[in-house]
């Protein structure tokens, strides 16, 4: 039995402790609040952004997973740094592989799916954050500190994801009562959306393989579907009337910006929203065997009751 410590106990890292446990392993949560353990998974409050806390908190360990999600989307750039060092100075003085918990955003424009070769070439602040991250963690295994692999997901959909994490989740309300939802850049243009039990999955092979260290995966994620059909699926799942669906102009979401702050962020990653925005998972499901939910299936998980986070 191996003793596996994830950091973050928002969806993905629930769900990820809940798999390591369901496999028999030793697992124990780290979070700012910490929360009920059980037999199966034990919760201890830390400060993911305090190194030497987060050490002492991480102990001895065989792998460490970073699934932190800084509450405030606008403050990436100050909040993210120390956390990602403090987490690879946990994972190197604990002897633990370090498991990371990746997305796009480092990619920048894309020219065409993505793959885990696509050169991070963002130019935006949160683009060059995430690459930068990655960067450090791969040195940090190049000079033989730490094990290091991160598994890169596009936009959560799936059970128990809070609406201000999803951007189909948080239409659903809006789906019900029949009203529109006004969604961010083009409605019909397709886009990779990856189930919150498939990230999980993945994050617990890597962290389970040696093949998986020193470079990143992708999450297999259902086909492309564009935000018009997504919307349109969940609302004829939840039996609400025929989605509605706009987007919102780009000058009115700048013009927002001027006084809300997500607004600004969001308009700086235009390039996510305009055109298509797909994943290429093909390489992780040939090498570890893993296969994304039917889209069909990833929409009643996600207007059925759910998982609590």
């Amino acid at each position: 039995m191996a003793r596996h410590v994830v950091a973050g106990k928002g969806p993905v890292g629930s769900t990820t402790a809940r798999l390591l446990a369901e496999q028999g392993h030793e697992v124990v949560v780290l979070s700012r609040s910490g929360g009920t353990s059980t037999d199966a998974v034990r919760h201890v409050p830390a400060d993911a952004a305090d190194a030497e806390a987060l050490v002492r908190a991480v102990g001895r360990a065989d792998v460490l997973y970073n699934a932190v999600n800084p509450p405030d989307y606008t403050t990436w750039a100050r909040d993210w740094p120390p956390i990602a060092t403090a987490l690879l100075t946990a994972a190197e003085r604990s002897g633990a592989g370090l498991v990371m918990m990746g997305n796009l955003y480092g990619y920048g424009r894309p020219a065409g799916p993505m793959t885990p070769q696509t050169p991070l070439a963002a130019t935006d602040v949160k683009g060059r954050l995430r690459a930068q991250m990655w960067a450090d963690a791969l040195a940090a295994q190049q000079a033989g500190r730490v094990r290091v692999t991160e598994a890169r997901a596009s936009d959560f959909v799936g059970p128990g994801i809070p609406a201000a994490q999803s951007h189909l989740v948080r239409q659903l309300d809006t789906l019900r009562r029949g009203r529109r939802a006004w969604v961010i850049g083009d409605p019909d243009v397709p886009r990779s959306w990856t189930h919150v039990p498939d990230a999980a999955a993945t994050l617990v092979e890597l962290g389970s393989d040696d093949r998986s260290w020193g470079r990143a995966w992708h999450v297999p994620s259902p086909a492309p579907r564009t935000q018009r059909q997504a919307l349109t699926d969940l609302a004829r799942a939840m039996g609400a009337p025929p989605a509605k669906v706009s987007g919102t102009p780009w000058p009115v979401l700048r013009a927002a910006g001027l006084a809300v702050p997500l607004m600004r962020e969001i308009v700086a990653i235009r390039h996510q929203w305009d055109q298509e925005y797909v994943l290429d998972a093909a390489e992780t499901t040939a090498v570890f065997g893993l296969s994304a939910t039917p889209w069909d299936d990833v929409v009643r998980a996600t207007v059925g009751a759910g998982v609590p986070v």
